[in-house]
């Protein structure tokens, strides 16, 4: 099976009331790990490359590598997309260079110079068999050359998305609920505690996700910055000499409903991120003597592909839906 757009994967999410899991790739482990869960779960799975990512790694490496797991998982459907393109040059780069889907984010521009844009990348990208991602509202935390401070983001606007999406022509369309970038999602000063003394981080919007729904039924709806920050990952980090204070996440209980609503597609880069990095650094402090990336890099392989798994699951809803 060659490299396929989200069209048919969101369709089918829609009507099933699952979301499928758009993971970010930056190396060989991250793209073996998500995709070896993948295949072994039959669920679609959408690979995603940042504009960070493509300057890290290099977009042929990238493109490559995905190609190369395309081969290896041939039953299930793999989509390659961009994240977070921030021009229409961005934008063209990457569906010229052979990926399914971009986003093309002018979320934080005036409303009529993103329809603008946005409506720029989706001709292009239509007339090369490529589907467009866009968003309205803003969402705070730092992701990658994506960095919006706390204060500064804004709930999208339902009464604005029919005339948006009328107008752009987009395939899908990213939303802000309340969840937001990185590790770092919410200050101490806008969660509660719990019993046990773990930060509890404010609800997400579901009414704003609901009356999107009702303004545009059947149109797919994309949650970014989804990422749920696993606290034994975190744990992990600090014990082995890392200093992650206050780093939480989106309660995965609420992503699951979101699923069985109407969003089709949710973003995770942080947990993989920190399932690597508390990893290795546990690694390295328990085999001081290693020195092999193999070594080290092949435990942080299983980690990745053992969180993707259980977003598949438990989160997402996607397996056997391949």
């Amino acid at each position: 099976m060659a490299l396929v757009t989200t069209t048919e994967m969101f369709k089918k999410a829609y009507d099933g009331g699952y979301a499928v899991g758009a993971f970010n790739v930056n190396n060989m482990e991250i793209v073996q790990g998500i995709t070896e869960a993948a295949g072994e779960l039959n669920s679609p799975v959408i690979l995603q490359v940042s504009k960070g990512a493509r300057k890290y790694a290099n977009h042929t490496y990238l493109f490559k590598l995905v190609e190369a797991a395309v081969e290896e998982n041939p039953d299930i459907p793999i989509a390659l997309h961009l994240d977070h393109g921030d021009s229409f040059e961005v934008c063209k780069s990457c569906i010229d260079g052979g990926f399914t889907s971009v986003m093309i984010d002018c979320s934080s521009m005036p409303f009529e110079e993103n329809i603008k844009i946005t409506k720029q990348v989706v001709e292009y990208a239509h007339d090369h068999g490529v589907v467009v991602e866009a968003e309205l509202g803003t969402l705070a935390g730092i992701e990658d050359e994506v960095c919006v401070e706390a204060g500064n983001e804004s709930y999208t606007r339902p009464e604005e998305v029919e005339e948006f999406v009328t107008k752009t022509g987009c395939d899908s369309l990213a939303i802000a609920i309340g969840t937001s970038h990185g590790a770092y999602k919410f200050k101490a000063s806008q969660c509660t505690r719990n019993e046990k003394g773990i930060l509890v981080p404010p609800p997400l919007r579901f009414d704003v996700l609901e009356e999107c729904i009702r303004r545009i039924p059947g149109f797919p709806i994309v949650l970014h910055g989804s990422s749920s920050v696993p606290q034994e990952f975190v744990k992990i980090v600090n014990q082995y000499g890392g200093n992650m204070p206050d780093a939480i996440g989106i309660p995965e209980e609420e992503l699951r409903h979101a699923a069985e609503l109407a969003v089709c597609k949710i973003n995770i880069d942080s947990d993989i991120r920190l399932a690597m990095t508390a990893t290795i650094r546990q690694y390295m402090a328990e085999n001081p003597e290693h020195f092999d990336p193999r070594q080290y890099l092949k435990p942080a392989r299983q980690a990745v592909k053992d969180m993707v798994a259980h977003k598949i699951k438990n989160v997402l809803g996607s397996a056997d839906k391949a």
